[in-house]
């Protein structure tokens, strides 16, 4: 946090220096799917080696999960295609607002802007690919947004609330990340003890817990949390079958 002397915010260890939550998943067939746009996107790429993206998910349009969108021109360039881009619809029609000179034909193209293909994302599952993807939704505050399984893999940041009928579409994973900000209520986010109970009635073999605030230390929290949960950390890497 800028300006904060707290612990966690100078703390020599690694895993207490967050970006912004994203996730980046290489499927089997080889397509590289991104969730969400982070303001810190060029930096992560950079770090992390990310290379190649050949579609992106949209959560939701908050400026934490979807400003880094400019960056796109350059996977744009390796892949000398256009970008799909898959979303629910305010998400669809605040990209369209937040970022009108993409879409506005007097743009100057010769400092190069991303090159987009926009998909409102129904009710229902689709493919990428070779890839199924289920789109979940959850609440985040009064807002409905969108987690996404994929496989026996499911990514749900930003919700204080599941529906039933979303719970119905997670069962049997091997892998959940889910909202944990910190220890006090939010009016948007799980706390870290409603992301655990939520955990427990999800059931899947290993949770880890994301869009993680300063109140919370890694090496502490952690200790804290059933063997079968743990916070997630920037760079940490999963093989999923």
């Amino acid at each position: 946090m800028i300006g904060c002397d707290c612990a966690v915010c100078h703390s020599t260890d690694p895993r207490d220096a967050r970006w912004r939550p994203s996730v980046y998943v290489e499927c089997d067939d080889g397509t590289r799917i991104l969730v969400d746009t982070t303001p810190d996107l060029r930096a992560q790429a950079l770090r992390f080696g990310v290379r190649l993206v050949d579609a992106i998910l949209y959560t939701h349009s908050h400026a934490d999960h979807l400003m880094g969108l400019d960056e796109v021109r350059r996977f744009n360039a390796i892949r000398k295609s256009t970008m799909p881009i898959f979303a629910d619809d305010r998400t669809i029609d605040d990209i369209r607002r937040a970022f009108a000179y993409i879409f506005d034909p007097n743009t100057p193209k010769a400092g190069g802007v991303p090159d987009l293909r926009l998909w409102r994302l129904g009710g229902g599952p689709f493919v990428i690919g070779r890839q199924d993807v289920v789109p979940v939704p959850v609440m985040h505050g009064t807002r409905p947004i969108l987690g996404f399984r994929l496989d026996r893999f499911a990514y749900l940041t930003d919700c204080n609330a599941i529906p039933d009928s979303s719970l119905a579409l997670l069962g049997g994973l091997d892998t959940l990340v889910l909202d944990a900000l910190r220890p006090l209520p939010h009016p948007t986010h799980f706390t870290l003890g409603e992301a655990v109970e939520m955990a427990h009635r999800i059931g899947a073999r290993q949770t880890f817990f994301t869009h993680i605030a300063h109140q919370m230390g890694h090496a502490e929290t952690c200790a804290s949390l059933p063997p079968t949960m743990a916070l997630a950390h920037d760079g940490l890497s999963l093989d999923i079958r």
